[in-house]
């Protein structure tokens, strides 16, 4: 699509706003679904966090797994164990998802986000002690966090680096622990105090009609979110995303989002633009 420069310009114009509100605080992203398996809004996500990062906007990304775990899995022999969608994690899955995440994928992520110009530095939950997670329990090595250390974090921004961290944790035994990567978000924003959180999903946000990406809830108080997963409007992948929401509000952040990652720019539209294009909690 060829615009002109008037039009360019007032595309920054109308942002400016925006950059102003965000300048200096820290926003922290939640990367998964679809945006973190196609190639295009694998570009398109590093290089919006790298123009926030550039305007003045301290960003954090956190990551969970995406393909790569369950493929390394299969070819050392290991099949990939679910229960209700939720990977069951074992001792040696925890190693490998931990040798993963924080090896591969999360290189992965710091090697693009530097070739877009950015200046990113990987980090883990096991890294000082950032993430750490209820002692194991009947052999399942993954869990709820227990404590949020951010000072490797804060040290991070301040120098004006991007850190991006693998959703992986570690039990008062150090034993490595798989961590759901949305609860990190939460957890890591509420603790860095940060102005937003923003989880992408593979859905448009909350729909009072689950089958029509036309009844978009853009606006939700948080005290509403019980009641909305009763009546069954918020359910399937939802609860989970907007409980972590809930939480991230309740602790201090000011506000938290699910937007849709299959839209391409789609963190750049939420925060720069008049019209949000997720589902805002406050």
């Amino acid at each position: 699509m060829n615009i002109s420069h008037e039009e360019r310009a007032q595309v920054l114009i109308q942002a400016l706003p925006y950059i102003r509100e965000y300048a200096g605080k820290v926003v922290v992203v939640k990367y998964g679904g679809n945006a973190m398996v196609d190639s295009a809004l694998t570009a398109d996500v590093m290089s919006d966090l790298v123009l926030l990062s550039l305007v003045g906007v301290k960003v954090v990304l956190v990551h969970g797994e995406g393909p790569d775990v369950s493929s390394v899995l299969l070819r050392m022999g290991k099949t990939p164990q679910f229960a209700a969608g939720v990977r069951q994690v074992d001792a040696e899955t925890a190693e490998i998802s931990q040798m993963v995440l924080a090896g591969k994928t999360n290189k992965t992520l710091v090697k693009l986000l530097n070739s877009c110009g950015g200046n990113a530095v990987g980090l883990c939950g096991v890294d000082g002690g950032m993430l750490k997670v209820k002692s194991a329990e009947n052999g399942e090595f993954s869990g709820e966090i227990e404590s949020v250390c951010v000072k490797p974090v804060s040290d991070l921004l301040e120098a004006g680096y991007i850190p991006v961290i693998a959703a992986t944790g570690v039990d008062q035994g150090m034993n490595a622990c798989s961590v759901d990567a949305d609860m990190a978000s939460a957890a890591i924003a509420a603790a860095l105090k940060a102005e937003n959180v923003i989880l992408l999903a593979d859905a448009r946000g909350i729909l009072t009609d689950a089958a029509d990406e036309n009844t978009l809830i853009a606006q939700v108080n948080v005290s509403d979110v019980p009641g909305l997963i009763h009546k069954g409007v918020i359910s399937g992948g939802m609860v989970s995303k907007s409980r972590c929401c809930v939480e991230a509000v309740r602790r201090g952040v000011k506000k938290a989002f699910i937007i849709d990652g299959r839209i391409r720019h789609s963190i750049l539209i939420e925060m720069l633009s008049d019209k949000g294009i997720g589902t805002m909690f406050i």
